[in-house]
């Protein structure tokens, strides 16, 4: 790996406006421009502690979307950045980009310029993306290394989301949810899973699922691709593409158990999960690894700060791309134990009266259930040293209205490893309303107890009627259901909380 800084920015990015400035992607790849070099300019619906850290750095930011947010750089910009899903193709300040004959690119494409001259480790996957990306990157900082990332997310560490830095690597969330991930030509990738999600682009899952194998065929040569054993969905592409990437000189690992090797034939488990113990709000994991190349297998032990199994193969994951871009095993190893946690994965907001409230952007039912799970394992891992078994109490809001419809009953089915629930109406995002469509159409499927909360400003009090002391509350969703942890607190200290 080089040490010498990257180049500098391409004349087209040296600067830049950025519609929706401060969004988690977005604000992350303002803070790469900048500390590249590059002059940047934006604009929000909304102030918040993102864009206020943004103008610090030398952005210069308009509140609200105007034509004249394109002016604030002397000369105007050189291009204009938007997103696919978070803006409309109607904004004033594209259209007005368009008339003007300023080119207009999405965030993906100018990431993948950014990472022009690195080694590229990419994280792809339904599920799981920001915390293995957060986990490679913590372990490579933790083993010495200083790499660039991106991520969706803010690390516990750095309180931060992005970083221009100075070894040659750049590690980033691949996102497939608009098929931009196939901007990318990266040297490695790991598919932590795939599972049917994002039909209100693709339109089947047939679509969505060829988008993994055209990605693991734009991973350049003598690169590597590590999938997840224990998934169905990422052992099938390791099976479908193993033998064609081989040829071109791309090696696939495996990593897990193994439960689903059988549809990966050929792809060697290079780090097979022996056990897994949970430990407080985490867990440990005794991993035998065998590298090609290596002098034979050996046996580590990763320890992971979140729980549940799927954080544990996360840091499987995490480690055996760190290591394919050049981190050494045992200190890429040792330094997932040093990963705090990432902004809404399993964040801890507070307790009261004995009951404890957890974040999670846990948005599709597969992502709810293994949260469920989780909190359920760290409860009965506490109950075993303080003699009393707590309540796990979902608090979820739905994400889309598309999505609601094609998962009701799989999102009823998750929400039933709760003890009982809350559910609050659709968040609809970029979606308008559907009639008939709303947070009922999930509880009407449930079997366990389960209160409908349409209205967020009653939906504490709601909460903290339920809860008792042991239990653990958990806000899920993509929406603005994290703002519920605070008021739920406030709620439970208030009075409610209090049931034997």
């Amino acid at each position: 790996m080089s040490d010498e800084p990257a180049a500098a920015l391409p004349e087209q990015l040296q600067r830049v406006h950025m519609v929706g400035i401060g969004g988690a992607g977005m604000s992350g790849l303002a803070r790469i421009l900048l500390a590249r070099g590059g002059q940047v300019s934006g604009s929000d619906a909304k102030n918040g502690r993102g864009i206020l850290e943004l103008r610090t750095r030398g952005a210069r930011i308009q509140i609200g979307h105007d034509p004249s947010a394109l002016d604030q750089l002397p000369g105007g910009p050189s291009v204009v950045v938007t997103t696919h899903a978070a803006i409309p193709k109607t904004n004033p300040e594209l259209v007005a980009a368009r008339s003007r004959g300023i080119p207009v690119l999405l965030r993906p494409r100018v990431l993948a310029e950014l990472m022009v001259g690195h080694r590229t480790l990419l994280i792809a996957g339904t599920h799981g993306k920001t915390s293995t990306t957060s986990m490679a990157v913590v372990a490579l900082q933790s083993a010495g290394h200083d790499p660039s990332f991106a991520i969706g997310g803010e690390l516990n560490e750095s309180g931060t989301n992005a970083h221009h830095g100075n070894d040659g690597v750049f590690v980033a969330e691949a996102d497939e949810s608009d098929g931009s991930l196939l901007e990318y030509s990266p040297d490695v990738v790991v598919v932590t899973n795939i599972d049917v999600d994002h039909l209100d682009f693709f339109g089947s899952l047939d679509a969505y699922v060829a988008v993994f194998d055209d990605f693991a065929d734009r991973i350049q040569p003598g690169g590597t691709l590590v999938i997840c054993l224990d998934d169905p969905g990422a052992a099938a592409l390791g099976g479908r593409v193993a033998q064609r990437l081989a040829a071109r000189g791309v090696a696939v690992l495996g990593y897990g158990e193994g439960a689903y090797a059988a549809s990966a034939p050929g792809v060697p488990n290079a780090a097979r999960l022996i056990s897994w113990e949970p430990r407080g709000v985490g867990a440990v994991a005794s991993v035998v690894f065998d590298l090609p190349g290596a002098d034979g297998a050996v046996e580590r032990t990763i320890s992971v700060t979140l729980p549940g199994k799927h954080m544990a193969l996360n840091g499987i994951g995490a480690t055996l791309g760190g290591v394919a871009v050049g981190g050494e095993l045992s200190s890429v190893a040792d330094g997932i134990g040093s990963f705090g946690g990432v902004h809404r994965r399993f964040e801890f907001r507070g307790s009261a009266n004995g009951i404890d409230v957890v974040d999670d952007y846990a948005h599709h039912p597969t992502e709810v259930a293994a949260v469920l799970v989780a909190a359920r394992e760290m409860i009965s891992a506490r109950a075993s040293s303080v003699g009393r078994q707590g309540r796990v109490v979902a608090v979820f809001q739905p994400h889309l209205y598309s999505r609601t419809v094609d998962f009701a009953d799989d999102f009823a089915a998750a929400l039933d490893l709760a003890d009982t629930a809350v559910v609050a109406d659709v968040y609809g995002a970029r979606e308008e309303p559907v009639p008939g469509v709303s947070g009922r159409l999930i509880i009407d499927r449930m079997t366990v107890p389960a209160v409908f909360a349409p209205d967020l400003s009653r939906l504490a009090g709601q909460v903290a009627e339920l809860v008792r002391p042991g239990d653990v509350v958990l806000t899920l969703g993509a929406g603005d259901i994290t703002m519920q942890g605070p008021e739920i607190l406030t709620a439970i200290e208030s009075g409610g909380g209090a049931a034997s």
